[in-house]
């Protein structure tokens, strides 16, 4: 088992919250696409629900509703997350609404990962930036005038 893991891309975690119970369903293609391509590969999805006493459960892909085609993620999740991982991701969301919890590998980036490994390298933090605070951070940087943005 540590040799596959030697030979993984750097793994990652998604919580996407649907206020309400919404879905459409319209960024599922886009996951499989990038499956089918190899730039990720699905380790575990599990989809919850908060309930608005605040506890949180794992739903079932048929209780997820019939609107939205699941069958290419009958079998996907394998345990990794556990109750308590539920939990937490609970916390972030609000009563009465359902999420995806997705963790993934980065199989684009096995590679680099695993030079970097035999390099004798360590990943000692890593994250992300929301798009809104790149593009808060840029239209701060950008040179203004009393009126606004210099024209150029």
């Amino acid at each position: 088992m540590t040799d596959d893991l030697e030979e993984m891309g750097p793994v990652d975690y998604l919580i996407v919250e649907f206020p309400g119970n919404r879905r459409t369903g319209e960024g599922l293609p886009l996951l499989v696409d990038l499956v089918e391509r190899g730039i990720i590969r699905i380790i575990d999805l599990v989809f919850v629900r908060k309930e608005t006493d605040g506890t949180v459960a794992a739903l079932e892909l048929r209780e997820i509703g019939d609107e939205i085609d699941l069958t290419a993620f009958e079998g996907v999740s394998c345990g990794v997350l556990d109750q308590s991982d539920l939990d937490d991701a609970g916390a972030a969301l609000e009563p009465g609404s359902t999420a995806a919890i997705l963790v993934y590998e980065n199989v684009w980036a096995a590679p680099l990962a695993r030079a970097l490994r035999r390099g004798g390298a360590q990943l000692v933090a890593s994250g992300r930036i929301p798009v809104q605070a790149l593009l808060t951070a840029l239209d701060a940087t950008e040179p203004t005038t009393p009126s606004g943005p210099v024209a150029a």
